[in-house]
């Protein structure tokens, strides 16, 4: 997807008569170094394992944005079910026979995405608490998240690399044809300079163990 249309490349320090394979070809090194398919909205899927099956899992691609009529970013959660330890505090002796009883322990069950207690911007959701004590070892979440409209910052970043790319003499030779996308993705780390990874620091995907 281009950060850029048409119409704002004047708006941005761009002649207007740019190639889109410029803009397109910027985007595309937005999108590597951000570490994500796109800065738009998209659906992702991330599996995750809990600690002691409480603390909080953070999902990786932010902002969390829901996709109208959702009032909720969580698509979809599931979560497996740990298996329990004798002597745990959080484990009495009669919920940790009927968890071995009924085949609990690995089990993966659905989860009420209206039960799940979401931070937008930080990506942090808490699992809810089962009734009987069981915690869960791991948990997999469908959500959507991504910037709409882009920002300021991501415009400036996209004009940023189409100047430097232009002011690259190695770039400048096939600047009209499909090569000259692949020449622009191979100089990448030259194109990115701080003030564009400045503007793109807040959208950088980090992963959390």
């Amino acid at each position: 997807m281009n950060y850029l249309q048409p119409a704002e490349y004047e708006l941005y320090g761009l002649e207007a008569t740019t190639a889109l394979s410029w803009v397109t070809a910027a985007s595309a090194i937005v999108d590597a170094h951000c570490r994500r398919v796109t800065l738009a909205v998209n659906q992702y899927t991330e599996r995750m394992r809990t600690e002691n099956g409480r603390r909080p899992v953070r999902l990786t691609y932010l902002p969390l944005n829901p996709v109208a009529p959702a009032t909720s970013a969580i698509v979809s959660a599931r979560a497996r079910y740990a298996t329990p330890r004798r002597g745990e505090l959080e484990y009495e002796e009669v919920m940790w026979d009927a968890a071995m009883a009924f085949g609990i322990p690995g089990t993966w069950v659905d989860l009420n995405v209206a039960d799940l207690d979401v931070f937008l911007e930080t990506g942090e959701v808490t699992l809810p608490v089962n009734a009987l004590g069981w915690t869960f070892t791991e948990v997999e979440i469908a959500y959507t998240a991504g910037l709409n409209p882009f920002p300021d910052a991501v415009k400036v970043a996209c004009a940023q690399l189409v100047k430097n790319a232009q002011a690259t003499p190695a770039l400048n030779v096939k600047r009209n044809v499909l090569p000259d996308r692949m020449q622009l993705m191979y100089f990448s780390d030259s194109l990115l300079d701080e003030t564009v990874q400045s503007l793109l620091a807040p959208y950088v995907a980090q992963k959390v163990g």
